[in-house]
């Protein structure tokens, strides 16, 4: 049965959709390729200049369940478009940085309109485009998403070669003044809300400082414990604030629904396992199967390029299938190609690694188009901003926990991957992956387990 044409509208409003989510992406990636010439022009050290890249990914980590919590009373699109005005300003503000100190500055405020842009995007579907094209708006969303990841170290590099370093940030300026345009013409507006709830100040705080101990815990080696110590703490005192408030950032009484808890376990898992391909590959490929860095650069940008060109076609055939018979194909499938790696003698070569990679990446993209249209399918109007959000932060504490813990797994069991021989760099490979088949199929129980409990409620309640 062909589907109804979107109307000229909607395509526009889901331009601008898809817009806000390349952006903060593209940032995620774009400074990375640069560090040693950012170093170079503020002389500084490594270690300083790698917070260009910490200060945007901590705020966006500890700023956006609060941002999403906050557009669902202020108004998603109005909070949109401040958050896209504060992107687009923090990077003119980049670009003309006099010092590392205030880059920094600027990157962290570049965080607070990303996690804004994050926050809002995936929310907005619903008002964008009709229910029954949620899906193919979802996939489109994730393609921008892998797009921007995968196109910011190239592009950054090139930027920085032809033009200098500023121009990485000023690509930012008219994208955010065409942006901006676009959400105001095409989205609808805010619909009219009941009496305006408080904002919980006190929730947001302690959570936004446990998610900090927690980011800085994975990134800071020498303080990882007490920083882990701090975060727990901070999770227990964030229960007992959220309990007591009148308008709490996030209704606990949420996490009772299977929908929403097993959605974000299989979000965290997942993600967790996506960065692992990327931590453990550079170093199987360049010490273990001797490529040069070129092609090492070629063959990392394999897996994120078929998750952008499948993120559309599996949103179609969520649309088709339904969220429900996808994700668990999709689980399967990443779970087959993690025990590729896990098993993957060395002797086949460069084949044999990519093909298990083209199987996660795919598996990747087909997931997230059905776990998000799943999800939010089933979301009140009044909280499609603080769950959308919820969603974004787990995807962040993956990325986050699977650069941290898997690499440290991978260490363990290779030694030093920057001196290891071939032999210690591909057994390192096989224990890693071995890790992260367990994992999922850890998230194949989890997406049994919530089919099981969706079958037995044969009327779920919007969360």
């Amino acid at each position: 049965m062909p589907r109804e044409p979107l109307s000229t509208t909607a395509r526009w409003a889901l331009t601008s959709l898809a817009l806000s989510m390349l952006m903060p992406s593209l940032d995620t990636s774009i400074a990375n390729a640069g560090l040693p010439i950012l170093a170079t022009a503020f002389d500084a050290t490594f270690q300083q200049v790698q917070w260009i890249v910490l200060a945007y990914l901590l705020a966006i980590t500890t700023l956006i369940v609060s941002v999403g919590r906050l557009g669902d009373s202020f108004g998603r699109r109005r909070l949109l478009l401040i958050g896209i005005g504060i992107f687009t300003a923090a990077s003119l503000c980049c670009a003309l940085s006099p010092g590392l100190g205030w880059l920094i500055g600027a990157r962290a405020v570049q965080g607070l309109g990303a996690a804004i842009m994050f926050a809002l995007t995936v929310a907005l579907v619903a008002d964008a485009v009709p229910k029954a094209r949620a899906g193919s708006a979802m996939g489109l969303l994730a393609t921008m998403s892998a797009t921007g990841t995968t196109l910011g170290p190239s592009l950054g590099g090139l930027l920085m070669a032809s033009v200098g370093w500023q121009a990485i940030f000023l690509l930012n300026v008219p994208l955010g003044l065409l942006n901006v345009w676009l959400v105001y013409r095409f989205l609808p507006a805010d619909r009219a809300s009941g009496p305006r709830v408080p904002f919980d100040y006190s929730g947001s705080a302690v959570l936004m400082l446990t998610l900090a101990a927690y980011a800085l815990a994975m990134t800071l080696e020498g303080l990882m414990w007490p920083l882990l110590l701090a975060s727990l703490c901070g999770a227990g005192v964030f229960i007992l604030v959220e309990m007591k408030a009148q308008s709490p950032l996030i209704r606990l009484s949420l996490f009772s629904d299977a929908r929403l808890s097993s959605s974000l376990a299989l979000t965290l898992l997942v993600t967790t396992v996506m960065m692992t391909t990327l931590v453990v590959g550079p170093f199987y490929l360049h010490r273990g199967l001797g490529l040069s860095s070129a092609m090492v650069g070629v063959t990392l940008s394999v897996g994120p390029l078929l998750s952008a060109l499948s993120g559309v076609p599996a949103g179609r055939l969520v649309d088709r299938f339904g969220a429900q018979r996808i994700v668990p194909g999709a689980l399967l499938g990443m779970a087959c190609g993690c025990a590729l790696l896990a098993l993957l003698p060395m002797s086949l070569g460069l084949p044999a690694y990519v093909l298990p990679i083209m199987l996660i990446a795919a598996g990747y993209a087909l997931f997230q188009a059905a776990n998000n249209t799943g999800l939010m399918a089933g979301v009140s109007q009044d909280q499609r901003g603080v769950v959308s959000a919820m969603l974004g932060l787990a995807r962040n504490l993956g990325l986050i926990t699977g650069a941290a813990v898997m690499g440290a797994v991978f260490a363990l069991a290779a030694g030093d991957p920057t001196q290891a021989p071939a032999t210690a760099i591909a057994s390192g490979l096989h224990t890693t992956f071995g890790v992260a088949t367990a994992l999922m199929l850890l998230t194949l129980i989890i997406s049994r387990v919530q089919a099981t409990t969706r079958d037995s409620v044969n009327t779920a309640q919007p969360l």
